[in-house]
């Protein structure tokens, strides 16, 4: 039986949560969702570094979101079109939210994420600025674009490990699960 995604998203959409979204994922969509984000924030009344800090990293999460989620399965294409992901922002302490992800990788990409983001969590900080200027400096891009700046930028900015999953949806296919912890 196929990872039940509606279930995972039930289970991850609670607390005290800043704002969420099942489905399409549009251009247009992220820059209302950032400005929800910033609204959200400041409605709060985070402290500026926080919040500065959780809206640049929901900026790069998004963005990679949006350009590096591989097309879904033909039944969630027929259902959300071409970009589905999902997502949770919310409060887990007093200086700390969390962002966790969901969206489908194709097989044959799971062990390149995978390894790339055991490297990344094995990486002290200033090797992180090193592997990032490396990327940079080598113009090591992938065929969508990255080779995973946007990850590295993200762990330099948290200074956190990223906790993952990948759920086998089909043959084909698997769901990639990723929480980001954001602290001050």
């Amino acid at each position: 039986m196929a990872f039940d995604i509606e279930e995972w998203y039930k289970e991850v959409n609670n607390g005290d949560v800043v704002l969420s979204h099942y489905g399409a994922i549009t251009a247009n969509a992220i820059t209302l969702m950032l400005n929800d984000i910033e609204q959200g924030l400041y409605d709060r009344n985070e402290k500026s570094k926080l919040r500065k800090k959780v809206y640049n990293v929901m900026v790069e999460a998004l963005q990679n979101l949006f350009h590096h989620a591989d097309l879904p399965p033909q039944n969630v294409i027929n259902k959300f079109g071409e970009k589905f992901a999902t997502f949770v922002l919310k409060k887990e302490g007093e200086n700390n939210y969390s962002f966790i992800s969901g969206n489908f990788i194709r097989k044959d990409r799971v062990k390149f994420i995978k390894d790339r983001i055991d490297q990344i969590n094995h990486l002290s900080p200033d090797e992180l600025k090193i592997l990032y200027k490396l990327i940079l400096n080598n113009n090591e891009f992938s065929d969508k674009g990255g080779g995973g700046l946007g990850l590295v930028d993200i762990a330099k900015r948290t200074g956190h490990e990223y906790h993952y999953m990948f759920h086998n949806y089909t043959d084909e296919f698997y769901f990639f699960c990723l929480k980001i912890t954001i602290s001050t």
